[in-house]
């Protein structure tokens, strides 16, 4: 019998090495439970050099607990710093805080301008290797820029921080998204994944991502909302509003899994915020 190396295999067979057991006997009650000699020997060989492996650096300067507007005293309205925000809903289970007039019509359309000439087919993170990809599940063009690159991006990164209570340093620079008719962002989660060899890498930037913003430049005709396939919620794309989670745990049972549907009809432009547990570099 062939069995893979799962977490609560390599716990199992550590704690059994830890009470002293011989690796005769933890290999003889692998053996009792239906496995090879081979499959055995393997998988005890396995978890030996994970354990031998080298930890991870910790990562220094983390902001316990996670983004949080002040919500919870059912405001419909929130200071940012320098505007009132309106909290037009509000989800307990994934996390969701849905805004409106984060930005004016004027901020929006000075970001997209400053985005177009930089436009290049969106990619996504790529785990096993920490690098980036072009994945057919995206189909948006996009641009980074570096936080706090220029005026306006300082500005909207103030009011992020004032509104969600978190270090500006935490954040990550403003992605500028646009999505033509057809275009998507098939549904994904924004953690990165710890079962991935590339995530150890990634992580040394500010640790994981907890939390994310994504607001709306543009009203497109009709589609483009973004889903939340797992609580059957849909956040309609309209300019100035914005839509908020967070995720205190790299796991599903954050119930954040989420997509930009597909633009109908129009065009839509989003610029997305993503916030790190540490200072992100």
């Amino acid at each position: 019998m062939t069995q893979p190396l799962t977490p609560e295999l390599v716990r199992w067979i550590d704690e059994q090495r830890r009470a002293g057991f011989a690796e005769d006997l933890i290999r003889g009650s692998m053996l009792k439970s239906g496995w090879s000699e081979e499959s055995a020997r393997s998988a005890l060989g396995q978890q030996a050099v994970i354990l031998q492996a080298p930890k991870p650096e910790p990562i220094k300067g983390l902001t316990p607990g996670l983004p949080e507007p002040l919500v919870s005293d059912g405001s419909t309205t929130l200071w940012a710093g320098d505007r009132q925000v309106k909290v037009l809903g509000v989800m307990k289970l994934p996390r969701v805080v849905i805004f409106g007039d984060l930005i004016s019509p004027e901020e929006c359309g000075v970001l997209k301008a400053q985005a177009a000439d930089r436009l290049a087919r969106s990619q996504t993170v790529e785990t096993d290797s920490g690098g980036s990809e072009v994945n057919a599940a995206r189909t948006s063009q996009g641009m980074f820029f570096r936080r706090a690159e220029n005026e306006l991006c300082q500005r909207i990164e103030a009011r992020i921080a004032a509104l969600l209570n978190w270090p500006i340093e935490n954040g990550e620079g403003l992605q500028v998204l646009h999505y033509r008719p057809g275009a998507e962002y098939q549904p994904h989660y924004d953690y990165f994944n710890p079962q991935q060899s590339g995530t150890a890498n990634i992580l040394k930037r500010g640790g994981q991502r907890v939390g994310t913003l994504v607001m709306y430049l543009n009203t497109p005709v009709r589609g483009g909302a973004t889903t939340f396939p797992d609580v059957g919620l849909e956040v309609q794309p309209v300019q100035g509003n914005a839509v908020f989670f967070s995720y205190d745990k790299p796991d599903p049972d954050t119930r954040t899994l989420h997509g930009g549907a597909p633009v109908l009809e129009g065009e839509k432009w989003v610029a997305t915020k993503w916030l790190r547990q540490g200072h992100f570099e």
